[in-house]
């Protein structure tokens, strides 16, 4: 069995207005020291052992999981005990 952390992120340049909303928020709680945000998802996906494991994971990714016209990903595959 292994854990996939999938990990998805905006694509520079793409505007993050739930990102703002939160750094706007951080410095009205006068946390002034806060730069950009930026907000992203996380996924864990439990697969079971395959010799084709990141092909599958970059299909899921493509196909579902994130938008490539905005989106990034990466991911890293634990194996699990």
């Amino acid at each position: 069995m292994r854990k996939v952390k999938i990990y998805i992120t905006l694509k520079e340049g793409v505007l993050d207005p739930q990102g703002k909303a939160v750094q706007h928020s951080l410095h009205s709680l006068e946390y002034k020291n806060v730069g950009e945000v930026r907000i992203g998802k996380y996924m864990e996906v439990m697969l079971e052992d395959e010799d084709n494991i990141e092909q599958q994971v970059e299909k899921m990714c493509d196909q579902l999981l994130a938008n490539p016209v905005i989106e990034d990903y990466s991911y890293t595959i634990e194996e699990v005990v």
